[in-house]
């Protein structure tokens, strides 16, 4: 018997019962009315939005000397002026290994670049997101959703699919098309069932043939060899939980979509307009409850009539790159205020806001041009009992790891690290 109660069966039996004219004397009407009058505490969602070349270091971070409540915008923040009260800029955070200048992504959830270690190829190790989603998406149809750019390698994100890696290290994938997203969440199977049902039993049915051959080869192996043999044996058990995920929702109807359906080949400032409505949506329905976006730089400055390629205007001087790059800030800060404003729209069963539910963060490994250091970072959203309406300096070269050991914490997440964390930020928790 499975420890967590299978919703499948729960929605079985709840119709069983609705259907019966004899339960009012056993009291599930008054159980039923009582449920409506009380309904059930939002969960804790995760979002991470994640820009590849950083900032413009002299007009996006708020003066040093001006901390707390007591702050003034500086001209890259001052579209989000409206919400001042409900974000927290911190500064001072970098991850140690850090030592590719336009690896804006590769490494910032997870602050584990290796090639700090001599002899060592690049590896990684898990990202914030997936930590938490072990956990909040044990109830939702998809246990994290990874959201990228069409760009490509050209916005200085680095190596990966995503922002998001597994527990091995390995590069999650993402999606980066809108109108597949949209159809991934809320449209119907075309298969019918007993298809799916087969579909699934033939993937088992493989999996099962491949263990057997892989555990009659692992005898008489070198210890490489066996480490080899031991990750692909984790990555067939990480098959497998996805299949007895897909399996365990195949009867359950996807949730009907809150918005239409995206218009396709949409770039640039468009692009991130609908994956951020795509964003509310998903977190709305509970069709997940964690994401992560990897967001366009080349193309967005194409949306902004910006002829300059985006690593040229990363690497900028006073003149047109500088303008440029303000710009660009500018322009991330008013679309995220606009995200801010949905999740604020949008209203809970309970009466609260989306937004009280939600831990945000938006941000870059890459402070500015080449320098890894100060990692701008944003946090907003009431999901993860943080400090908001601040201005935070930490100390110098802060694991930016203890910010996300402090998100991991305040969400519920029974983490006593994260990467290369040293503790949790006192000053950021509520």
């Amino acid at each position: 018997m499975r420890a967590q109660f299978d919703r499948r069966h729960l929605l079985r039996g709840m119709g069983a019962l609705i259907a019966l004219p004899t339960l009012e004397s056993i009291g599930f009407r008054r159980f039923a009315s009582a449920a409506e009058k009380a309904p059930a505490a939002p969960p804790r969602r995760m979002v991470f939005l994640g820009v590849g070349f950083g900032v413009t270091k002299e007009t996006w971070f708020p003066n040093v000397e001006q901390t707390g409540a007591d702050y003034d915008l500086p001209e890259g923040l001052a579209p989000l002026a409206r919400h001042k009260a409900d974000f927290t800029v911190v500064q001072g955070c970098s991850h140690q290994y850090s030592n590719e200048a336009h690896w804006g992504s590769t490494f910032w959830l997870t602050g584990a670049n290796r090639f700090a270690v001599p002899g060592q190829n690049m590896s990684n190790s898990i990202s914030a997101d997936q930590v938490a989603a072990r956990q909040l998406g044990r109830d939702t149809r998809f246990s994290s959703i990874q959201l990228n750019s069409t760009d490509g390698s050209s916005s200085g994100h680095g190596p990966g699919l995503s922002l998001a890696w597994d527990q091995r290290g390995k590069p999650v994938a993402g999606f980066n098309d809108p109108v597949q997203l949209f159809h991934k969440l809320f449209s119907a199977d075309d298969l019918p069932l007993e298809q799916r049902q087969a579909a699934i039993a033939e993937k088992r049915s493989v999996l099962d043939a491949v263990l057997a051959e892989a555990r009659r080869v692992q005898r008489g192996l070198t210890k490489t060899d066996k480490d080899k043999l031991d990750e692909y044996f984790q990555s067939i058990r990480d098959i497998e939980t996805r299949l007895s995920k897909d399996e365990t929702w195949l009867e359950i109807p996807k949730a009907r979509s809150p918005i239409d359906e995206p218009d396709p080949g949409l770039k640039g400032r468009e692009e991130v307009e609908v994956m951020y409505d795509l964003i509310v949506a998903a977190l709305q329905t509970d069709s997940t409850r964690v994401m992560t976006y990897r967001m366009p730089g080349q193309s967005l400055l194409q949306s902004m009539d910006i002829t300059l390629s985006a690593h040229n205007v990363s690497h900028y001087s006073p003149g047109e790159r500088m303008q440029a790059s303000q710009a660009r800030d500018r322009t991330h800060s008013e679309l995220l205020a606009g995200l801010i404003d949905k999740l604020k729209a949008t209203k809970e069963a309970d009466g609260s806001s989306l937004f009280d539910h939600v831990a945000l963060a938006f941000g870059s490994n890459i402070s500015s041009i080449h320098y890894l250091t100060n990692c701008p970072t944003i946090l907003a959203g009431g999901g993860a009992n943080l400090k908001l309406g601040q201005h935070l300096v930490l100390p110098e070269n802060t694991p930016l790891c203890n910010v996300w050991l402090t998100m991991l914490q305040g969400i519920g997440i029974n983490a006593e690290r994260h990467g290369d964390s040293t503790g949790v930020v006192p000053d950021l928790q509520a």
